[in-house]
């Protein structure tokens, strides 16, 4: 795994996981002095702090299986608890008759999966999107002294108090530690029944599963048990050495609940795989499946590790880039598009009318219309035609020739011949790029830009890429046939460990296009001088070089599944040309780039190098210049023999405008029980916003559901997209405090005393921390203020509670239409009121009623326009949204792909121009966004005036 980076240039984001919290690679020094500061580091306290800001000691607490087996560690009820249950499991295995063992332990270890990845996941996703258990923890008031807060639960309050300080006898005062510490605990016991039930069953699943199969001889089921047992020593030292990095903190997933104040060194297990405690830490599973020889054990295995990675998706991940991963900084103005209005006076007009962009090159090509990915499939571009066209040729002939000696030969060689393409012409034309600028050189000699030589080099590499891996599978399949009996030998082994090391594949190369990008992908530097910055992070972070080995993991895959030697010849062929590949194109290149800068060891040799006993240095020493000789011997071959060859969507939008201004009348019937006494005519929304500027009508308006017959003294409301839209509510004193407010579309709804429709997260409560969730309490500004008023029923003056909320952000519809607010009663969906209906609109450019600058051009009209339809669009938030034309969008513009989809939604109802997201990303401010989109039009003007009935063409004023 040693060797040179396949990073190309780039800096790639971090893609560590699993329980990882901003990893940070030790270096030299620090793995030096590690050893020496252990002492000193154990003998620090730990300070955390919770959301509010409020710091505390961190207790030093123990991992479960300590707690549980130790006798040197204090036991309490929840100990008990979780033994009894292991007990009765244990018991469960010995009273079952033998053949109800399996199919019970099978259904109790899904259980507890279960309980595991969807109830604690669940849990975890609540919390960290609603912070919704401290909030229970606070409504029930479980934590609170009974003596001085009223707790209802006494005897639980003493119960856990009493559980709590016996764990934590040191630094620990039940009363006195925040209540998200407290959550915590309770919520870390729960986890221990939880995994601890888990595992027990799972390995009484296979004791129940276990046996020897018929037939083995003593050799095989040695060697069987011994690659078993070392599995599992292996996923024991993993957790463990796991448990030494991220404590028990992040072991139970404490930042979930609070942060402390350190900042974590991952060495160890965590530089030796991405999420190290999710992946390899489940070799144990395989291992216990090998000793059992059963498949039974082996695809509940896999069906538990399926889940496992689930979780990881769903619930660490999406928590982890929230609370770590920050947006990237603004980009300074140096590193946007260039300003093209500087070279419109060097760029010819062409017959269109428009200033052509110039054919200089970037730093670094846009990041426009990717190619990877099925979201980038643009059926408009030719390499997308071209891709799909030739797959389905090809797997047409598959289904459609018969799999006769002759025809396997013509697929088999079909394969060869685009591997050898793919590798050796394809890093030929890299190398004469890299040495001698050639590919850029012959479209520059036609008069195109480096961008057009990117652009088609990428659909090469693209579709040679495509074609050698689908000649590959087709070949495959034609040598491949359904085995007669399933179950004979290992034929079944066979089909699952190589769709395994085709998922493998699969997985390395999206981490790689995620580490690399399209720029690294495609060999970007071979094309574009850039400052060299080298950084090792995603899956390079644990090998040097991911393409020599597990990059190649699919093929080998097909080799087995098959079972051919012909496919094992083509797997052979294509790793060979693949090493050759990296040793005569990529380092060459990388070594001239980077020089001494790369690195020599890869994560996973160094966390070996330094987990090897002491004993055995000199061993690995000898090992490792054994190794480097005949690297050193192959390489030299190489050398020899190198022949100077090298190896190489759309957005829909809907447009939707109901208009509701003649609603019919529906009286209230009120059958919910909760409804008694509470009089619609009592409550009343009135809505505020930013008016649209081509209405001239007021921008407030106020209605209640009991009088719909008043609304013809109203217009409908216009406010502009995107805006931030007030509501004030009243509502008699004793309306419940669980009352809720929705936005939603006119037209979603038939019926006026209820909602039917799902609020899709746009609602907001009218009293905070009524619903244990951070978003329902988002835009509340005030609750529950007193005011008089006139009274609905007789007009005689009278008292209610009002309060304010807004509107905005995710809370918003980013469309066109006419929406209303709906007040709901005590969390359920009766409704009590309903506001005035609004319009939200985006007015059209008119290009002939604006100003014009000193050079004829309204640029600086649509670039007024933009300016505020972008900040609009980027919620107007100071750290996102620009406040000049030139200042560059926040960073979470680029990793957030909603605020770009925002922006393009609106430049096409503005100006009936319809670009991808990527556009609003790589333009990076309003200057460059209302460049392309004045050059669009004066590119469509003549086209749109013909197709309005004109003779001729209008001249443009963009």
């Amino acid at each position: 795994m040693e060797g040179d980076s396949g990073v190309h240039g780039v800096e790639p984001t971090d893609g560590s996981g699993l329980r990882e919290r901003r990893p940070k690679e030790p270096t030299e020094e620090q793995n030096n002095d590690m050893q020496s500061h252990s002492e000193e580091r154990k003998s620090e306290k730990t300070r955390g702090r919770t959301p509010d800001g409020m710091a505390f000691t961190v207790p030093q607490t123990h991992d479960m299986v300590s707690q549980l087996l130790s006798p040197s560690q204090p036991k309490n009820i929840s100990d008990l608890v979780v033994l009894a249950a292991l007990g009765v499991h244990i018991a469960t295995l010995f009273v079952l008759p033998a053949h109800l063992r399996i199919p019970v332990f099978a259904v109790v270890f899904l259980f507890w999966r279960a309980c595991y990845n969807v109830g604690i996941g669940y849990l975890l996703h609540i919390q960290s999107r609603h912070w919704r258990l401290v909030a229970w923890a606070k409504r029930s008031k479980i934590f609170v002294d009974p003596k001085t807060g009223g707790n209802p639960h006494p005897m639980l309050y003493r119960l856990l108090k009493r559980e709590m300080e016996t764990k934590i006898p040191q630094d620990y005062k039940f009363e006195d530690a925040p209540i998200e510490y407290n959550t915590w605990l309770v919520f870390r016991r729960v986890v221990d029944l939880i995994l601890m039930c888990d595992f027990v069953s799972y390995v009484l699943f296979a004791i129940a599963c276990g046996g020897r199969p018929a037939g083995e001889g003593m050799a095989l089921t040695v060697l069987r048990w011994a690659t078993g047992w070392g599995l599992f020593g292996f996923n024991l030292w993993v957790k463990l050495d796991a448990h030494r990095v991220v404590k028990d903190y992040a072991w139970y997933w404490g930042d979930f609940f609070f942060l402390i104040d350190q900042e974590l060194t991952f060495d160890g297990v965590f530089e030796m795989a991405p999420h190290p405690m999710y992946s390899v830490g489940y070799a144990g599973y395989y291992g216990i499946s090998l000793i059992a020889a059963s498949y039974k054990v082996l695809f509940i295995s896999i069906v538990a590790h399926a889940a496992q990675f689930a979780f990881l998706v769903w619930v660490e991940n999406p928590h982890i880039e929230k609370t770590y991963n920050s947006p990237p900084p603004r980009r300074p103005q140096s590193e946007l598009q260039p300003d093209i209005e500087r070279d419109d006076s060097q760029s010819a007009d062409t017959d269109l009318g428009y200033n052509a962009p110039p054919l200089a090159s970037m730093n670094q090509p846009s990041p426009v219309h990717n190619l990877i990915g099925l979201n980038n499939i643009d059926l408009h571009r030719v390499t997308d035609t071209s891709v799909i066209l030739l797959q389905v040729y090809i797997f047409a002939l598959v289904v459609l020739t018969p799999s006769t000696p002759f025809y396997q030969a013509l697929f088999v060689i079909n394969a060869a011949m685009w591997r050898l393409w793919y590798s050796m012409g394809v890093g030929y034309l890299l190398n004469r790029q890299s040495s001698k600028k050639r590919w850029t050189r012959h479209f520059l000699k036609y008069g195109e830009s480096t961008e057009e030589a990117w652009r088609q080099w990428k659909g090469t590499y693209h579709l040679s890429m495509t074609m050698c891996y689908a000649s590959f599978v087709a070949a495959s399949w034609k040598m491949y046939s359904l085995p007669q009996d399933w179950e004979h030998g290992l034929v079944l082994l066979k089909h699952v460990l190589g769709f395994s090391l085709v998922a493998l594949q699969i997985w390395t190369s999206i981490s790689i296009y995620e580490s690399l990008g399209e720029f690294g992908w495609f060999f970007g530097d071979f094309f574009f001088d850039h400052s060299p910055k080298l950084t090792y992070s995603g899956i390079y972070r644990y090998l040097n070089n991911p393409e020599r080995v597990i990059g190649l993991a699919g093929v080998w895959g097909a080799a087995l599944i098959t079972g051919s030697s012909t496919i094992f010849f083509l797997a052979l062929l294509s790793h060979f040309l693949t090493l050759a590949f990296i040793q005569l194109v990529e380092r060459p290149h990388m070594q001239k780039l980077y020089g001494q800068r790369l690195r020599r060891e890869s994560g996973l040799v160094k966390s070996l190098k330094r987990s090897l006993p002491t004993h055995l240095f000199h061993w690995q020493g000898s090992v490792d210049k054994m190794f480097e000789g005949t690297i050193d011997s192959f390489e030299d071959f190489i050398d020899a023999a190198r022949p100077k060859v090298a190896a190489g969507v759309s957005l829909f939008v809907k447009d939707s405008t109901a208009l509701f201004k003649h609603p019919t009348r529906i009286s209230v019937t009120r059958v919910a029980p909760d409804l008694a006494g509470y009089d619609p005519k009592e409550y009343s929304l009135e809505v505020q916003g930013t008016p649209s500027t081509s209405t001239a009508t007021c921008i407030s308006g106020k209605q209640n559901q009991a009088r719909p017959e008043q609304r013809s003294s109203f217009k409908t409301l216009s406010f502009e997209y995107g805006a931030p839209i007030k509501v004030r509510w009243t509502a008699p004193l004793n309306h419940r405090k669980k009352d809720w407010v929705g936005l939603y579309m006119v037209a979603d709804h038939a019926s006026r005393d209820s909602t039917r429709v799902s609020s899709q997260g746009r609602w907001v409560a009218t009293n905070r921390d009524q619903y244990g969730s951070i978003i329902s309490d988002r835009g509340i500004l005030v609750s529950d203020i007193r005011v008089s008023g006139a009274g609905r029923k007789d007009g005689e003056t009278k008292d209610y509670l009002s309060g304010e909320m807004e509107f905005s952000g995710d809370k918003l519809w980013w469309t066109t239409g006419v929406f209303e607010l709906r007040y709901h009663h005590n969390g359920k969906h009766n409704v009590m009121a309903i506001s005035t209906p609004f319009e939200t609109r985006i007015n059209k450019f008119d290009a002939d009623n604006v100003e014009v600058d000193a050079n004829g051009s309204i640029r600086g009209a649509v670039e007024d326009a933009l300016l505020q339809l972008v900040r609009n669009c980027l919620d107007r938030d100071p750290d996102i949204a620009p406040s000049t034309v030139d200042e560059s969008f926040g960073g979470q513009v680029e990793t957030d792909g909603k605020f770009a989809k925002r922006v393009v939604f609106a430049v096409h109802q503005m100006f009936g121009i319809e670009f991808a997201p990527e556009v609003v990303q790589a333009d990076g401010n309003v200057r460059n966004l209302s460049w392309r989109v004045c050059n669009a039009k004066k590119v469509l003007e003549p086209y749109m005036s013909l197709s309005r009935g004109k003779s001729t063409p209008t001249e443009s004023r963009y």
